[in-house]
């Protein structure tokens, strides 16, 4: 059973709808199809059929414009674009025949261009059996998912993970935030899946003396002030690491600290340094598969928390001495008055690199206001040496920041304060 807004679908549904696209649409085992569909109870009906034919599929945001997710399916190498309609439009220079189904991910981008990620669907079992064998809290919790179907986090770990739990997840509509607490206030024992970005507006939204029951976050480190803010509002604060190649690797039960990742599940190993002064690239293996390199920066604590420092890509060298962004973002946005802020490198001529601010803000900074601020939180060499306040923090579909869009953009004069800002 799955609930999508107001309208629940049950196994029957599913099964005869699948078929009947199956029937419509000629899937065939070992054939790749990109999706894209803004109905939602048919884009998983068509996922469904897909996937049990043995055949491949890429899911792409609804909100994707036509010739976007054309340059998408093309780039997977799908011999058919389904993009709201079930016709399909074959698609020129397709990949070979696979003979396993798989599901089909283009990475994010965040450190460099987006890249095929293909993962089978035995895969994709054994991952969900791990996470529900190692993560029990949330067996009589319904799932509210409040993030991109078509992405592995809302497809996987609130989709499927619920069903295989024998619970009913609830699709819900991330527009409205208001409607989303409404939905979880009229929910048994509620489990929000969601983004950083939206878990700490709701907690900016809830009443004082209300609390969420459960929420989980995945995809970004909590900026410190955040993730206060968001632990003072929830009974449970669950964490979820991976990555576009492995999946979900790792799950903390019960977040105290934001960059406390979680404990690797039975599935894969996590190999890294043993305390901060060692911290190493974070490399996973799974059985049968080739070291997975994250480029994650990060620990393993004795009592085998996994722990992050910092995107190895995004760390600044500043005349030698490393500089991580989010130390630098925790510090601007403890300011009161600050809404969000990413730092990201710039080019120095002195120093190599040197840290540069977006930040936004409920009314505008002074920069010297700013400024006085930051010298009493940090070390002279992770101090801003540029800041501008923008109306809001560029953030891709599925909440994540890439520091490297960011610095591009920036470079090319794309960043100038707004009309209540300030740069310095």
């Amino acid at each position: 059973m799955i609930r999508i807004g107001d309208q629940f679908y049950d196994k029957t549904h599913f099964a005869r709808r699948s078929a009947e696209l199956g029937e419509l649409t000629g899937i065939s085992a070992g054939l790749r199809y990109a999706v894209c569909f803004a109905d939602t109870a048919e884009w998983l009906a068509l996922f469904f059929a897909i996937r049990d034919a043995g055949a491949s599929v890429l899911p792409i945001h609804p909100g994707t414009p036509y010739a976007a997710a054309r340059k998408l399916a093309i780039q997977a190498g799908c011999e058919r674009l389904f993009y709201n309609s079930f016709a399909g439009e074959v698609l020129p220079d397709s990949a070979p025949k696979s003979r396993e189904g798989k599901l089909l991910q283009m990475s994010s981008g965040t450190t460099g261009a987006p890249k095929l990620i293909a993962r089978t669907w035995l895969n994709i079992e054994t991952e969900i059996a791990s996470y529900v064998r190692s993560f029990t809290l949330p067996e009589t919790m319904t799932p509210i998912v409040a993030c991109p179907t078509p992405h592995s986090y809302g497809l996987i770990c609130g989709i499927l993970v619920g069903l295989h739990r024998g619970v009913t997840p609830h699709i819900v509509d991330t527009s409205n935030p208001k409607h989303i607490l409404k939905v979880m206030r009229e929910s048994e024992r509620p489990l929000l899946y969601t983004s950083p970005a939206i878990l700490h507006m709701l907690a900016q939204l809830l009443p004082a003396g209300e609390r969420m029951h459960a929420a989980m976050t995945s995809g970004t480190v909590l900026p410190e002030p955040w993730f206060v803010r968001i632990r003072q509002k929830c009974d449970h604060l669950f964490q979820q690491y991976g990555c576009s190649e492995a999946g979900c690797i790792a799950i903390n039960p019960d977040l105290t600290a934001a960059n406390d990742m979680g404990y690797v599940l039975p599935h894969a190993l996590a190999e890294t340094g043993s305390n901060l002064e060692s911290a190493a690239e974070i490399v996973i293996t799974k059985e049968g598969s080739q070291p997975i390199h994250t480029r994650d920066l990060g620990y393993s604590r004795a009592d085998g928390m996994l722990v992050f420092v910092s995107r190895m890509d995004d760390m600044i060298n500043v005349a030698g001495l490393n500089v991580y962004p989010k130390d630098v973002e925790d510090a601007v946005t403890a300011m009161p008055g600050i809404t969000d802020a990413v730092a990201f490198r710039k080019s120095d001529r002195f120093a190599g690199e040197r840290v540069a601010l977006l930040f936004s803000a409920e009314r505008p900074v002074l920069p010297g206001k700013l400024r006085d601020w930051l010298s009493r939180q940090l070390a002279a060499h992770q101090l801003p040496s540029e800041m501008i306040q923008v109306a809001d923090i560029p953030r891709q579909a599925n909440g994540k920041i890439s520091r490297r869009d960011v610095a591009e953009r920036h470079a090319a004069g794309a960043f100038l304060p707004n009309q209540s800002g300030v740069a310095s």
